[in-house]
């Protein structure tokens, strides 16, 4: 993350005998920039129970806000405090926040359904790529909006569409073999920490160099270290490790919406832009983004109730308005999948390149904070209030997030699997597994999954029941077994 002057106003804090020179200058900028980050989460907080607001909409408004002082007070030639860089935002942003969003994920209800999640990600991004691609080579030569090259049509389909499915094999199992037969936890929770801290963040950076998805690679890490290496160490590194891994969560986060908020005046961008074609273009692609998940939700979703006929298997119609809405919000990644398509060091090659950024950024702007605020009240009108969250039984304790909240706002993506059809007795199944497997192969396959996993996984990487609870300190060790119940990741 480089900085820009802030012109009159370094100037101003010069002639104060504020500053002296540019280090100077980066100094106060990343102060101001802190400070508005510390502003944010204040505010956040006071707008918690506001039905409308978030903390994302929150900092993109005082983004906007703040940019506005910054390009005033420059005379109009600058609105930002520190200059976006797409490549650090990749490296250093986004992978606390989706290692963290695998590390918090309620396991149980994601892999029971996981088939329907991975046919909306893989059949349903090619359709939203099919139409929003399409959509593009047709209507923008029609109304004249520039001199785009399919390169570019293709480009657009892929960052709007917006879904990345592709999964790798975790280094997260390597951390919990270590953790748990090292046992670091007997002379420093720091190193616990920092072991999973670095090992997480070895994932993504492993993955990219091969050319692999790095989102998905720490997603599915945090997943896995959740349910092996979490229970290997110690207590105090347990509630440790949660709150640190969603802090940084948080502060990414805020970070880029804040910056989104900023960059919508940047100046520069927009001189280079056609303004009249950036408007038509965001409008477009946002109906294109509208139409390109609901050609692919509702009709898939008629396919999984179809081949999955058990009653307490099917989506509804309100669940099905919901799964479209939920995923109409585009954020940071389209911005930054944009500058690094459209921009070298920063900076529009062309017009239509820049045109095409500012379109983002105006799509990102309105899908954030539109789209944002009417999410809590559709979730309130559309769905009934039992089916606005999941509790797990008693055979499947919470994830680390059930620790720290007993109550989430959750739309399921489908519901539980008959409960009926799936009885236990003595780990052996009562049914016909063939017959099950075909009536609620989903809950099937995660059934027997969890069989494997307690006969041959845990033994070896740790887990629930396999590890040693350290109650207190280092200095005054207190080992107890973990029963079934306790509460810890499934």
């Amino acid at each position: 993350m480089t900085t820009k002057y802030i012109g009159p106003l370094h100037a101003l804090l010069i002639k104060a005998g504020l500053a002296d020179g540019t280090d100077h200058a980066h100094v106060v900028a990343i102060c101001l920039f802190v400070t508005l980050l510390c502003a944010c989460i204040i505010l956040g907080h006071l707008l918690e129970e506001n039905r409308w607001m978030n903390e994302s909409i929150t900092a993109i408004i005082l983004g906007c806000f703040t940019g506005s002082v910054v390009l005033i007070t420059s005379g109009g030639t600058n609105s930002h405090i520190l200059q976006f860089n797409e490549e650090l935002f990749f490296i250093y942003l986004l992978p606390p926040i989706c290692f963290n969003a695998g590390f918090q994920v309620k396991k149980k209800q994601f892999f029971e359904n996981f088939a329907g999640i991975m046919l909306y990600g893989v059949v349903g991004v090619f359709i939203s790529f099919a139409v929003i691609t399409a959509g593009c080579r047709y209507i923008f030569p029609a109304f004249n909006l520039g001199n785009f090259h399919i390169k570019d049509f293709l480009a657009l389909g892929a960052i709007f569409s917006a879904t990345d499915s592709v999964c790798t094999l975790q280094t997260g199992l390597l951390s919990a073999y270590i953790i748990k037969t090292l046992y670091f936890g007997r002379h420093s929770t720091d190193r616990e920490i920092a072991l999973m801290t670095l090992m997480a963040y070895l994932s993504y950076t492993i993955a990219e160099l091969f050319y692999l998805s790095g989102i998905l690679t720490v997603f599915f890490c945090g997943i896995v270290m959740s349910h092996y290496t979490w229970h290997n160490v110690t207590e105090s590194s347990r509630i440790t490790s949660k709150h640190t891994f969603a802090t940084m969560s948080f502060i990414a986060e805020t970070f880029i919406f804040l910056y989104v908020g900023m960059d919508t005046l940047d100046v520069d961008k927009w001189k280079k832009a056609n303004e009249r074609a950036s408007f038509s273009i965001a409008g477009i692609l946002l109906l294109l983004v509208l139409l390109g998940r609901a050609a692919f939700v509702f009709p898939l979703s008629a396919l999984s109730n179809y081949l999955r006929r058990t009653p307490g298997t099917r989506i509804n119609y309100r669940q099905q308005i919901i799964i479209w809405w939920a995923g109409l919000i585009r954020g940071a990644v389209s911005i930054a999948l944009a500058f690094n398509e459209f921009t070298t060091s920063g900076t529009s090659r062309t017009s239509e390149h820049a045109t095409i950024i500012t379109s983002t950024i105006m799509i990102v702007l309105f899908s954030t904070v539109v789209f944002g605020m009417a999410t809590k009240p559709l979730i309130s009108a559309i769905l009934p209030h039992h089916l606005r969250s999941f509790q797990s039984d008693a055979s499947e304790p919470p994830s680390p997030k059930d620790l720290a909240s007993d109550l989430d706002l959750q739309t399921p993506l489908l519901s539980l699997a008959d409960k009926q059809n799936v009885i236990f007795a003595n780990g052996m199944l009562r049914r016909s597994s063939l017959t099950m497997l075909l009536q609620a192969p989903t809950s099937t396959i995660h059934k027997m999954w969890r069989k494997f996993d307690n006969s041959y996984m845990r033994p070896v990487f740790g887990g629930r029941g396999f590890v040693p609870l350290i109650k207190k300190s280092p200095r005054a060790l207190e080992v107890r077994l973990l029963p079934e119940t306790d509460l810890a990741p499934g």
